[in-house]
């Protein structure tokens, strides 16, 4: 069967999900993570969607190991159909994570990633986001943001206020976060911005460091 696409919140029982997305971004986003990842350890993937870009990071960067995550149940199954077909051995079983819970399974990272869920999820998982970093990182640890944003000093895209749109009318708990209030958020849970790299389609990856 081939994957169908989907997003955080559709329905559907496939094993393996389908981000189109993320063929599309996730070589443009590993050029990033060549210069912001560690070069040993452990990186959590927070809010892992269907699994694809943590198979891919893993094959291109084997010296690193990569625990998924992801707080909906068919994102579990589809991260897991995914690795088991992968067969790499330095991508650990996915975990039940969700980012606003003040309680993780995970005691500690080298790295966080978390790609396209800032902008697909409450509030509150941002926050719980950044006080999970702040939780599992060692001083200087990065934290890795990707996705669409609004910066208050630059134009926002067309397509960028057309998909605000889009996201609010499916959930108003959605929608493009400033970057000044992610930078704010950041720094009140002891995570210092660091960089911002402009990326393809309108989208941005932003640099934390636990401080």
């Amino acid at each position: 069967m081939t994957p169908q696409p989907w997003m955080p919140g559709d329905g559907g029982e496939a094993d393996k999900r389908h981000a189109p997305a993320t063929l599309r971004n996730r070589d443009a986003i590993t050029d990033v993570l060549a210069d912001w990842l560690p070069a040993t350890g452990t990186v959590l993937e927070v809010a892992s969607g269907s699994g694809e870009h943590v198979v891919h990071f893993a094959a291109t960067f084997p010296h690193l190991d990569w625990q998924p995550s992801d707080p909906d149940p068919a994102g579990l199954t589809s991260i897991a159909a995914y690795r088991a077909e992968a067969g790499l051995a330095n991508i650990a079983p996915p975990l039940a994570l969700d980012a606003s819970s003040a309680r993780w399974p995970a005691d500690r990272a080298d790295a966080i990633l978390c790609i396209n869920m800032v902008h697909i999820s409450p509030w509150a998982a941002t926050l719980g986001l950044f006080a999970g970093a702040a939780r599992l990182l060692a001083a200087g640890a990065p934290l890795i943001l990707y996705g669409p944003y609004i910066e208050p000093d630059t134009p926002t895209a067309e397509s960028n206020l057309a998909f605000d749109t889009n996201l609010r009318a499916r959930d108003p708990a959605w929608g493009l976060r400033d970057t000044h209030v992610i930078k704010g958020a950041a720094a009140d849970a002891g995570l210092a911005f660091a960089e911002r790299r402009a990326m393809p389609a309108n989208n941005l990856m932003l640099l934390f460091r636990r401080t």
